[in-house]
């Protein structure tokens, strides 16, 4: 299955001010989240976030924070503690017939977008069991971008994308992302994937 931006929201996890300089490569982690964040915005794929106890850890950067619809506080490694899979899912069309219901109900629901992307910190901890949780709602594709997730030690992040390899998640890296969601040569955005990508 190709990626297509249509279907896809890409959801933040924790990379946040007081956690990030003790990821591995935390720099590199940083710099493909902002890539895969203009990635978003270019393809107008909805974003979201959370952020782990943030009066401990603090904000996400506010390049990635501004980018999201919505950022959400958490308790919970696995985010269940937040309304995220309520945001995820599309809302339900209200019932009755047209003529019945107020003029701010008549609109139809936005389409659903069933692929989850998720990149964030760290791999092993919350991003896999956000991964976990989503995969159990089988109306959800879950995708995570590997190369914008870290960890603190590089043999925790191989082992959480082993695992959720192994539980079906499929791994992407950035590239993968906007090449999938470009698709073509002739889009006429290809100049601007080829400067984030590159």
């Amino acid at each position: 299955m190709l990626l297509d931006a249509n279907d896809c929201q890409l959801v933040l996890v924790d990379y946040q001010a007081r956690l990030m300089p003790a990821i591995a490569h935390g720099e590199q982690v940083l710099e493909r989240a902002r890539r895969l964040v203009a990635l978003a915005r270019l393809f107008e794929v909805p974003v979201w976030g959370t952020e782990q106890v943030p009066d401990k850890l603090g904000p996400m950067p506010p390049e990635l924070r501004q980018a999201c619809r919505q950022v959400l506080p958490k308790a919970a490694f696995d985010a269940s503690d937040t309304p995220l899979l309520r945001l995820l899912q599309p809302a339900a069309a209200p019932a009755g017939n047209a003529r019945s219901l107020p003029k701010h109900l008549r609109k139809p629901p936005e389409p659903t977008r069933a692929t989850v992307l998720l990149a964030g910190c760290e791999a092993h901890v919350c991003v896999l069991q956000t991964a976990m949780t989503l995969l159990e709602h089988d109306e959800l594709e879950v995708v995570v971008v590997s190369d914008a997730c870290g960890s603190r030690r590089d043999r925790d992040r191989d082992a959480a994308f082993d695992r959720l390899a192994a539980e079906g998640v499929v791994l992407v890296t950035v590239e993968m992302v906007g090449f999938e969601w470009l698709r073509s040569a002739r889009d006429p955005r290809l100049a601007q994937v080829l400067a984030e990508l590159k």
